[in-house]
């Protein structure tokens, strides 16, 4: 009975799931599919079981104590058991495995003892077998099972014991074969389901870290050049105007990285960040020095070293109180180096924060492992501060998010 009243609250809860994401599928424009099967989708089966009832009722069967004793019992074991058939955990538990072998016990003792309409027990016998066990024992289960089927109905209806093993041999493999097929596509489906939510926090990280660290950046720069501007408006109007000019192209330009960063084709350029940092640490007041040599590079490698450029000059200008700034690229055959030494005082922070953007240091680690390279950065032996990228000159391939976000500024 508690066995009973649990399978009815089990699947009016998932009923009530059904409903509920149904719902949410109509309105999407989808097909959800039905409810999960449960034991309720084989009770039916036991309607095979009218014709020995009937015989009870009609007198028509020996010592009919036993024999109703012995329907109750095997009723009792067989809903038992399909209840737990669509629980993975409860179909391995030993005390399933137990209750289909006194189904077989009790099935083999009324078959034996009355014949007939009891040999129906069989198929239902089969049924119970297949919603239960799975993988490659089931067809040797099946045949056993339709071989113990035929050898006791001949025993009681000769040759046409042959139909009572086929439909029980059916039975086990068709039972099993549905519900495979049932388990293994909504396994499918949710396996969709985590993809796709997965996807879409792929790209809600990837927009955020892009719109952050875009924003970053360019809002550091013009704070400087509009700092600079200010300085340089009383005593020379020409040069704070070119400033002004710096800022409104770096607005727009702004502008435009954000769109590629929202369409997710944003890419960065190792000859565009080191014209930007040159103008950036000019208008702070912070003398660059800019050198590069060696072969050229993929654009896979110089998206990545953009970006370090990109953040460690912001941080140079925000953190250093430096006055010079020096950014090395230099490319061998395989591998390519890139260094950014400051001589700055100022506090830095060398250890990476959670955030909506990214992991800082930790972060830009993380993708350019991902890459083949690594980063370090820490304070120099003579000051300052130093941050060292290398990478190979033709990186590993990257996942998209690797070349479409950026890492946080340490």
């Amino acid at each position: 009975m508690n066995e009973w009243q649990s399978a009815r609250s089990e699947w009016r809860e998932e009923m009530g799931r059904y409903k509920a994401a149904q719902k949410d599928a109509w309105k999407d424009g989808e097909v959800h599919p039905g409810p999960p099967p449960t034991g309720f989708a084989l009770l039916p089966w036991l309607l095979m079981g009218l014709g020995c009832l009937s015989n009870l009722l009609q007198g028509q069967t020996p010592n009919p104590w036993v024999g109703g004793l012995g329907l109750l019992t095997f009723n009792s074991l067989y809903i038992y058991v399909v209840f737990r058939a669509f629980d993975p955990h409860k179909r391995a538990e030993i005390s399933t495995r137990v209750a289909l072998l006194l189904m077989a016990l009790v099935t083999c003792v009324l078959a034996i003892g009355y014949g007939g309409n009891w040999l129906l027990f069989f198929p239902l016998l089969g049924l119970a077998v297949g919603a239960i066990l799975r993988g490659p024992h089931l067809g040797r289960t099946g045949l056993a099972l339709s071989a113990l089927a035929g050898g006791v109905s001949g025993v009681r209806e000769g040759w046409d014991a042959v139909n009572i093993a086929y439909s029980t041999f059916l039975a086990t493999m068709v039972t099993a074969a549905i519900l495979s097929l049932s388990e293994a596509v909504r396994e499918l489906r949710a396996a969709r389901e985590e993809l796709a939510r997965r996807a879409v926090e792929k790209e809600r990280l990837r927009f955020s870290r892009d719109l952050h660290d875009l924003l970053g950046h360019t809002l550091s720069v013009i704070v400087v050049k509009s700092e600079a501007a200010r300085r340089l408006a009383p005593r020379d109007t020409d040069a704070a105007l070119a400033q002004i000019g710096d800022i409104e192209s770096v607005g727009r330009q702004a502008l435009t990285e954000i769109r590629e960063a929202v369409t997710g084709y944003r890419e960065g350029s190792l000859a565009t960040e080191l014209a930007r940092a040159d103008s950036a640490l000019s208008a702070a007041s912070v003398e660059p020095v800019v050198r590069q040599s060696g072969t050229p590079l993929a654009p896979q490698t110089e998206a990545l070293l953009g970006w370090v450029v990109r953040e460690a000059v912001t941080n140079v200008v925000r953190h250093s109180d430096a006055s010079r700034c020096e950014i090395t690229v230099d490319s061998a055959a395989e591998r390519v180096r890139l260094t950014v030494t400051d001589n700055g005082t100022g506090a830095k922070v060398t250890q990476p924060r959670q955030g909506i953007g990214g992991t800082g240091l930790k972060g830009l680690t993380e993708r350019l492992a991902t890459a083949g390279g690594s980063l370090r950065a820490g304070p120099s032996p003579r000051g300052g501060f130093t941050v060292k990228a290398e990478l190979p000159v033709e990186p590993a391939e990257l996942p998209d998010i690797v070349l479409a976000t950026a890492p946080r500024a340490r």
